[in-house]
């Protein structure tokens, strides 16, 4: 629906993203070893390390020769794989283009803590609305939801370079790009959309991002309702 590519918002504390960059490197570098077959067969490992709600709830059991990891780490593990080139350049664009500046207000550290939990309670928000499913939850956009949305709470005027439907240029403050994108994946969460999506991922995300952010921001860095003085302030 919108593809990130580029916001021009200067850091403010920190030289650069470094824990951004990480997370980068570290999906990259298990995508390839996937794809390389350094992880086993590719079903296999999605088996093995993605959310399976119905293993969660006890529904559902995966082989032990499959079983890698204990069932209750997947919420971790699962962020980290990816179904496809596209699929991991898209999570990957967004986590560039929007990572540097969430984790600026938040330190390195905090900023790690935010994603990853953000991604877990993505996966356990996606495993109550669907408890029965076998179907392995797998990637990082969970995590990135809740990153997309601190962005747009912490800058709401910052403008966003993207393509909408993928292919259409648009430049638009950040309250306007992301918003439509955090109401699209809510809209198909709830109406159902494309089942090889996670929309209740998204949007548990989405809502474990606004919820954590007044928590691992740092105090230097207003929220809210500098956020929306700043909307209506005029242009200079």
């Amino acid at each position: 629906m919108f593809l990130p590519l580029h916001d021009g918002l200067a850091l403010q504390h920190l030289k650069r993203g470094l824990t951004t960059i990480l997370i980068i490197v570290l999906n990259v570098a298990i995508y390839a070893a996937d794809l390389a077959g350094l992880l086993g067969d590719t079903s296999r490992t999605e088996l093995a390390l993605g959310l399976i709600p119905a293993v969660i709830t006890g529904q559902a059991v995966v082989s032990p020769e499959l079983a890698l990891v204990p069932a209750y780490v997947t919420p971790v593990t699962s962020t980290f794989l990816h179904g496809g080139v596209f699929h991991l350049a898209g999570n990957m664009m967004f986590l560039w283009v929007f990572g540097d500046n969430v984790e600026d207000a938040m330190g390195h550290i905090r900023f790690l803590l935010y994603y990853l939990l953000c991604g877990i309670f993505a996966g356990l928000i996606y495993v109550y609305m669907l408890p029965n499913s076998q179907n392995p939850l797998i990637g990082a956009s969970g995590a990135i939801s809740g990153v997309a949305v601190a962005y747009l709470i912490l800058y709401p005027r910052s403008r966003v370079f993207g393509l909408l439907l993928n292919w259409i240029p648009a430049y638009a403050p950040s309250f306007i790009l992301i918003g439509l994108w955090v109401a699209y994946q809510i809209y198909f969460a709830f109406t159902g959309g494309d089942a090889r999506i996670g929309w209740w991922a998204h949007a548990g995300g989405i809502a474990a991002g606004a919820l954590l952010l007044p928590l691992f921001r740092h105090w230097r860095t207003p929220l809210v309702p500098a956020a929306l003085a700043d909307i209506s302030k005029p242009e200079q």
